[in-house]
């Protein structure tokens, strides 16, 4: 199931970003002692304790010549939109402010639990200055200090003990989960009201029109589906149209969540970095994957069209060279009967299981072609190879030294065995033990 969300809200130069590095472990945002120096919202991956969940800096919405107010309180809807918990970050130095209590008046509306987290008391003799933060109303304030590290911990504890009681998932139950992700205006709502065969969701020319996500079962020629839709953006606005990368955030809910991902690209428009950056969440998560070519019917098609737009997303999109390709239209209808058979095709390669036997036949095959390069007078030796999960399909290798294992091999290795087994639609990881040598 999907990781539940942190957002960290507050107004500029508070040390938001300075906090959200240290959750995720690395300096993935600009910090720098200047009001709005965040130039994007960054999102990260962060763990305490035994959870695990994701980060949102909000300190990156742009929102032009609005006044400060204003983007505090859009920042907050957007957090409050998007997480499960929120930390409201304040500046125990500079004390309370209008906006502190503005966007506290937002908080306390919403049905979002919120940590409240005074930072820059940076010595236990400042401790006194968080009290007059009680006033906002959101609970017992936490003393911390972002750039020393102090405080962080509580504060932390606090926020994992308000995440969501986590849902098991049937996976017995035979369906398959599938998501459509991609940018907004790529047209994943028109293709699930067309896939369903009825207006399940809203649809419009503007981009970010979508207003819920909700999973939906359905029944075709036997086989069971789940549709999650990723739903973009839910609500109209200047405000919410400045902040497209917020579908990144919602695609990384949905590929937790499914079997199969569907990634869309506007026909129209062509490729551009954030398609690529989408598809790289639902690689790095091992999920099976189909390019979905949508608006097909627009394009001024020739003879070649096709086959050169294929060729230019092989070129750009070569980390997923394993993805199958569907040209589609999803407002005509035109070839999105060909969308189920290929998700239940890459669906069974996800879960596909090679007997041990056939693996260390096409394993000696390989050697025997291709013998492994040797290092320093040595040789590496593959000892045998065996399948130890499924979703995606993971072999480990038995060798004698695993640093002998050059990446260019093992892409080698797997490369046979997609010609051998055919894996299509589906990454496979290959890992390496040393065989212990009696």
């Amino acid at each position: 199931m999907s990781k539940p969300t942190i957002a960290i809200v507050g107004r500029p130069n508070v040390g938001k970003s300075t906090l959200f590095n240290r959750i995720v472990g690395g300096r993935l945002a600009i910090v720098e002692d200047k009001p709005g120096v965040t130039r994007d919202r960054l999102y990260g991956n962060g763990t305490w304790l035994t959870h695990e969940f994701h980060v949102i800096d909000t300190g990156g919405i742009e929102l032009g010549d609005e006044p400060l107010l204003q983007q505090m309180r859009a920042q907050a809807e957007i957090a409050v939109d998007e997480s499960d918990v929120i930390l409201f970050i304040v500046d125990g130095k500079t004390g309370l402010t209008d906006a502190d209590e503005a966007v506290a008046q937002l908080l306390r509306r919403s049905s979002k639990p919120v940590v409240l987290g005074v930072n820059k008391l940076d010595h236990y003799k400042q401790r006194n200055q968080m009290y007059e933060f009680y006033s906002l109303g959101l609970g017992d304030p936490y003393a911390i200090s972002c750039a020393h590290g102090q405080g962080i911990g509580d504060l932390l504890d606090a926020a994992v003990t308000k995440f969501p009681a986590a849902e098991q998932a049937s996976d017995d139950d035979g369906a398959i989960r599938f998501a459509l992700i991609g940018r907004p205006n790529v047209g994943k709502s028109s293709l699930v009201n067309t896939i369903l065969g009825k207006q399940r969701v809203i649809v419009s020319d503007l981009a970010g029109t979508t207003r819920d996500a909700i999973d939906t079962p359905f029944t075709r020629d036997g086989q069971g589906y789940v549709i999650i839709d990723t739903a973009g953006i839910r609500r109209r606005g200047r405000v919410y149209e400045k902040t497209e990368k917020y579908s990144v955030l919602r695609a990384q809910r949905s590929i937790e969540e499914a079997d199969v991902v569907l990634v869309l690209i506007n026909g129209e428009e062509g490729i551009i970095e954030q398609d690529k950056k989408i598809a790289g969440y639902a690689h790095d998560a091992g999920r099976a994957i189909i390019i979905v070519v949508n608006k097909w019917d627009a394009v001024k098609k020739d003879g070649k069209t096709m086959h050169q737009f294929e060729k230019k997303i092989r070129e750009q999109f070569q980390f997923i060279d394993y993805a199958p390709i569907v040209f589609l239209s999803a407002l005509t209808g035109s070839r999105v009967d060909q969308i189920l058979p290929v998700i239940q095709q890459v669906a069974e390669n996800h879960s596909l299981r090679i007997q041990t036997s056939l693996l260390n036949d096409c394993i000696m095959d390989t050697v025997a072609m291709t013998p492994p390069p040797s290092d320093k007078g040595r040789r590496l030796k593959i000892y045998y190879v065996t399948e130890v999960a499924v979703r995606p399909p993971t072999f480990v290798l038995f060798v004698n030294d695993p640093e002998l294992l050059h990446f260019s091999y093992l892409r080698h290795i797997e490369n046979r065995f997609r010609e051998t087994f055919g894996f299509i639609g589906t990454p496979i990881k290959l890992l390496s033990r040393k065989k212990n040598e009696k």
